[in-house]
């Protein structure tokens, strides 16, 4: 018996395009993290927070227990900016909607864990995002510019 042919999500010049979008150390997390950098703030990389889980955070500031996960518009469906290919729209629709629902549940995971969870839409200026997590950050661990409250 035969196995039948998978259905191919996208064309063969799409998946190519596509394969060549790196999830991590991409020039928007970089600029962030530099930017974060610069205002004096430490963190880690790619971590595993969630026992049992491969899912990783992509900027992890322990002292703040604060977990920061950039999402990429079309990827994780962004409200605003995502869109709904029309090639095998069924497909792409339930791998987004599942991508969606992962998240969530990063989320419900990561705050019943006592993690605060931040995400940064793709869209949103990288001084805005920075802006964003330095106040929670520092809100977090009681420092308000640099200095210990």
């Amino acid at each position: 018996m035969t196995r039948p042919k998978r259905l191919e999500a996208v064309a063969p010049a799409t998946s190519k395009r596509m394969a060549a979008t790196t999830a991590r150390d991409n020039s928007r997390e970089r600029a962030l993290r530099s930017e974060l950098h610069r205002r004096g703030l430490r963190f880690r990389l790619h971590q595993r927070l969630l026992t049992g889980s491969r899912r990783t955070v992509d900027i992890v500031f322990l002292g703040a227990r604060t977990a920061v996960l950039l999402d990429g518009c079309f990827w994780h469906g962004c409200p605003t900016h995502g869109t709904w290919p029309k090639n095998n729209a069924v497909w792409w629709r339930e791998k987004i909607e599942a991508n969606i629902a992962r998240d969530r549940d990063t989320d419900r995971k990561l705050i019943e864990t006592g993690w605060k969870v931040m995400r940064i839409w793709e869209h949103e200026p990288i001084a805005a995002a920075a802006d964003r997590i330095e106040a929670s950050v520092r809100a977090a661990s009681g420092r308000i510019e640099g200095k210990r409250v």
